[in-house]
């Protein structure tokens, strides 16, 4: 028994330095995850302010004017926006994104990004609305009588502490972020999970190349849930 673990490890592994396929798809797995991560939190903190400004200032009421109807339509955009993406499954986005939208270039990497940092902004976004919708209007009083205008007190008062409620909810996003770039093999990229499936097809050896890979990612799951932890501490010890 030692003797075929030894034999499917070095498999895995040594043989055609296999080690170094894994360590190209951890990395591919990381650039996805990063540049999908900016972009899920561009467009999570757009959309929520549009809807958060909306939702304070011209639901239920009759206002006229080129704001209120520019501020209407854009939230209506962005309900639609929301929940088409959070009523579809990621996998037919990104299918969608590499055979459709990308069907001339055929850029998986770049297709990969744009999908799960479009579907990453549909959830940031009504994360990050719950904490702004959570900040007392009082606030918003406070700030005009000291002469912010509307977006200064957004961006200088409210953004601030909006974020440090939401900031456990959004790591959970960036934990699920990284988990689901798992599916990136659909549209043939190299990720840390479509690599590991190929080394199991080539050696037919399933056991190291898929329990290495969920050690993988439960690695930087713990690791990520460490520096999330010491940065909520560091925004709670900044209250007192």
């Amino acid at each position: 028994m030692i003797e075929g673990l030894i034999e499917s490890f070095t498999k895995t592994f040594i043989t055609e330095d296999r080690w170094l396929s894994l360590l190209r798809g951890l990395g591919t797995t990381l650039t996805i995850t990063f540049f999908a991560l900016i972009l899920g939190l561009f467009l999570g903190f757009l959309i929520a302010v549009v809807r958060s400004t909306y939702d304070m200032n011209y639901k239920g009421r009759k206002k006229t004017g080129f704001k209120a109807v520019t501020v209407k339509i854009l939230n209506a955009l962005c309900n639609i926006y929301i929940t088409v993406i959070r009523g579809t499954p990621m996998v037919v986005q990104l299918m969608i994104m590499y055979f459709i939208v990308f069907s001339s270039s055929r850029n998986g990497l770049i297709a990969a990004i744009l999908s799960f940092g479009i579907n990453s902004g549909a959830y940031v976004a009504e994360i990050v609305r719950s904490g702004i919708m959570s900040i007392d209007k009082g606030q918003f009083e406070a700030s005009r009588s000291l002469g912010f205008n509307y977006n200064s007190t957004m961006i200088h008062i409210i953004l601030p502490q909006a974020f440090k409620n939401v900031l456990p909810a959004l790591g959970n996003e960036f934990i699920v972020l990284l988990k689901e770039t798992s599916v990136a093999g659909y549209v043939a990229v190299q990720d840390l999970t479509y690599i590991a499936n190929l080394i199991r097809s080539r050696t037919y050896e399933a056991f190291f190349p898929l329990i290495a890979t969920a050690l993988i990612y439960l690695v930087l799951v713990l690791i990520i849930s460490f520096f999330l932890k010491k940065l909520e501490r560091r925004l709670r010890n900044s209250d007192h």
